[in-house]
């Protein structure tokens, strides 16, 4: 097996070879690379509960209403984010509306693309960052392994920011690192890479707020304190880059603090981020080393070749290019670690550097010996995909569901293809491939073969019900008003109707007494005081039920379609 794997590794490592030849061949291969990790269930997942409904029926809303200022869902302003991501988000469904796609304000689908093109960029832009400390090989296998993790193919899945802003953080990043580390270079001194910089800033503004800026913020200030001198401040053009970064995001602040009445500030400031900051916020809160805790999953299969790196980072801690990326890495690390609030993206912004500084590293590792602790580090690319596959097999005995073919095909592969990273006297470029092919089929496994499979399909309860609002349009009645007692996920929102009431059981029979071609999705755990209520209502009958499992929370759930046509 060992053989056999050594040669599709280096079959491999001779493609990747070949296109480290010209730029445009590596840019390819990184986006044939991005749609094979990011594309799988892409289109069929269902709308993930409760952050990526959230935003993407905001993104309808705006479509529905003609106001791309003003933020809400349903009725709630949602003033915890900017506009910028909701604007991409309405360009890709009317785009898609123009091309002739179905009902395409409630396709999920359509609203990921900026997620999943944030993803791409991302990819290429840690090659363009990696080009300014490595040749073009070592930057190719560094924009591999970021597009390889798990949180960045996460994030390409969801309708929401994290994507988006982490190419605006690297477009900002691979222009400050030119400036710093070349800053003797007549070019750094030149308006190509501040017009880069502030540009990304203030897009970065528009998309979440300050905290694209806050990374090279910390980045600088970690490198005058350790180095107590800032050549490379000069070519910031500190003046009118601020000034072209406000102008990008100013109008829109404006209009919306004109609209809220400085609603928004008080909002997106004191209610989201120092919220966070002072207390887990919405049962997010989680102690110091929680990141590091999970880097070891979300950061597969990156994270057993950055433990195999920490070594040479601290040996070569003082040179500029190592200094540089700690002072990226480190700062930011240490104040999500802080602050009390922490979700797995948050520190997604860190792993471009971390990937940048595996492959300065490359040529040490293959100095490296085979010691017992590198042997033991490396069977860390084994541990996820193998977890992850009793997940799998777990999920399906409890849900009594079969995942679908894929899962069946490409377990295995990823399976063997981790395991090949163990092989002894394997070169770190080979290991980073191998990496690489079993991200790939593992995901291909876990979105197409278990998440859209079988078992998800037993999760999917608002498609089904949103499948069974439809119904009645068959007949006289035609797109029924809506209600929901005891299941409140955005998802229901989302693929049915704005106006969806959220009540109780005794308040579901009250909407359906209020009038005709009305419908209630009442949860088991409400029914007894639903049919207390609905006793005296005519035309009330039981459409159907639909049995699952949410994934928030893992309850299972018996909810009833009431209908009064």
């Amino acid at each position: 097996m060992t053989s056999v794997a050594q040669r599709i590794l280096n079959i491999f490592e001779g493609f990747l070879s070949f296109a480290a030849a010209s730029h445009r061949r590596a840019l390819l291969v990184l986006v044939v690379a991005a749609a094979a990790l990011f594309l799988p269930g892409f289109a069929t997942l269902q709308p993930m509960d409760r952050d990526e409904p959230r935003f993407s029926q905001a993104t309808k809303q705006m479509l529905e209403t003609g106001d791309f200022v003003r933020i809400r869902f349903q009725q709630q302003a949602r003033n915890n984010k900017p506009a910028g991501i909701y604007w991409l988000q309405a360009s890709a469904v009317t785009a898609g509306q123009a091309l002739g796609v179905e009902d395409a304000r409630r396709k999920i689908w359509l609203y990921r693309l900026s997620s999943l093109a944030g993803a791409t960029a991302s990819i290429l832009l840690t090659y363009w960052l990696a080009l300014a400390f490595v040749a073009r090989g070592p930057a190719l296998l560094a924009a591999l392994l970021l597009g390889s993790t798990v949180l960045l193919g996460v994030e390409a899945h969801l309708a929401k920011t994290d994507a988006v802003l982490l190419a605006t953080i690297l477009a900002a990043m691979g222009a400050f690192a030119r400036m710093v580390i070349g800053h003797r270079d007549e070019q750094a001194a030149r308006w190509r890479l501040p017009a880069i910089f502030w540009s990304a800033i203030g897009l970065g503004l528009l998309i979440k707020g300050p905290i694209t800026s806050m990374i090279p913020l910390f980045t600088g200030l970690a490198l005058f304190a350790l180095n107590r001198r800032a050549p490379w401040f000069a070519h910031l053009k500190l003046l009118p880059g601020l000034i072209w970064a406000l102008l990008l995001a100013l109008p829109w602040f404006v209009l919306i603090m004109i609209e809220t009445k400085g609603g928004f500030l008080a909002d997106s400031v004191g209610k989201d981020m120092l919220a966070k900051v002072g207390s887990g916020k919405e049962s997010h809160g989680a102690p110091p080393l929680m990141y590091f805790a999970v880097f070891w999953l979300t950061a597969w299969p990156m994270a057993p070749l950055a433990a195999l790196t920490a070594p040479f980072a601290w040996a070569s801690r003082r040179e500029p290019k190592v200094q540089f990326l700690l002072a990226w890495i480190v700062p930011v690390w240490v104040l999500f670690e802080l602050v009390p609030t922490k979700l797995p993206h948050y520190v997604l912004p860190v792993y471009p550097a971390i990937a940048v500084l595996i492959a300065l590293a490359l040529d040490e590792l293959l100095k490296e010996g085979a010691s017992r602790w590198r042997r033991l580090v490396l069977w860390l690319f084994v541990l996820v995909p193998a977890v992850l596959t009793i997940a799998g097999i777990v999920l399906a005995v409890q849900t009594k569901a079969m995942p679908s073919w894929n899962w069946f095909v490409f377990t295995p592969i990823s399976l063997f293809m981790a395991w090949a990273t163990t092989c002894r006297d394997s070169p770190p470029p080979r290991r980073v491939i191998a990496g690489a092919l079993a991200a790939a089929a593992l995901y291909q496994a876990v979105y197409s073969g278990i998440l859209t499979g079988g078992p998800g399909r037993i999760a999917a309860i608002s498609p089904q019900l949103a499948a069974m609002a439809r119904v009645p349009a068959q007949g006289a009645c035609r797109n029924p008003m809506l209600a929901s007692a005891g299941y409140y996920e955005p998802s229901l929102v989302f693929l049915t109707r704005t106006d969806l009431h959220f009540t109780d059981g005794a308040g579901a029979a009250k909407f359906l007494a209020a009038g005709r071609c009305r419908m209630a999705f009442v949860d088991v755990r409400q029914e007894a005081a639903f049919r207390n209520a609905a006793t005296a209502t005519e035309g009330v009958q039981l459409a159907g039920r639909v049995k699952g499992l949410n994934l928030n929370g893992g309850k299972r759930l018996d909810i009833g379609v009431w209908l009064r046509k």
